[in-house]
């Protein structure tokens, strides 16, 4: 493909996914509190019933913003389950995205963006990603397991090297059948909806 073609068609598949990211984050705001709730807990409970997270030692896992899918439940069920929890610290300089065991809440303080992160001066570093259960967030995700993230990479980075089982928390009106994609775009192998769960 001729270089400015290919720069073109980059261009275009970055301005689809903006738009995107603004329509989805405008429909996500406009969900009534109540309803989310319900959602939330739906979407959470089918991920505990996943043999992949009862199977997994380690729960890699975000710590939810205030309109992302929630992942608080989650989390606390897999402490009771005598799982280990483990959050991401972004590295703004690097761009990459390293996991950190917490214990509690309290062992979380705000990062980067705003974003809840592990304190790493009291949390102990996780470095082996090749098995456990990731729960990944996104705007949107397609059939494919594709996603449409906040656009700074971090998960595709990760996804990369992460040899466990991948699964998408997002609301069934935010999935889309075919979503633009890029060559570093990695799909997660299943999606958790409040009305589904999907294997990609």
């Amino acid at each position: 493909m001729p270089v400015n073609l290919q720069s073109e068609l980059k261009a275009d598949i970055k301005a689809e996914k903006t738009e995107l990211r603004r329509s989805i984050k405008d429909s996500r705001t406009k969900l009534p509190r109540e309803k989310k709730l319900d959602y939330d807990a739906d979407i959470q409970s089918r991920v505990l019933t996943l043999r992949s997270y009862h199977e997994a030692s380690v729960i890699f896992t975000y710590v939810s913003m205030e309109n992302e899918p929630s992942t608080l439940g989650i989390i606390h069920a897999a402490w009771a389950n005598g799982k280990r929890v483990a959050v991401p610290k972004c590295e703004k300089d690097s761009s990459e995205m390293t996991f950190y065991l917490i214990k509690s809440m309290s062992d979380l303080a705000p990062g980067y963006y705003g974003i809840l992160e592990p304190d790493t001066e009291k949390c102990e570093r996780i470095d082996d990603y090749s098995h456990g259960l990731c729960v990944v967030p996104g705007l949107s995700f397609d059939a494919e397991g594709y996603r449409l993230g906040y656009g700074r990479g971090y998960y595709d980075r990760f996804l990369k090297q992460f040899r466990g089982t991948s699964v998408g928390l997002c609301y069934s009106s935010c999935v889309k059948w075919k979503l633009p994609r890029s060559d570093y775009d990695v799909p997660v192998d299943m999606i958790s909806t409040e009305r589904y769960l999907r294997n990609t």
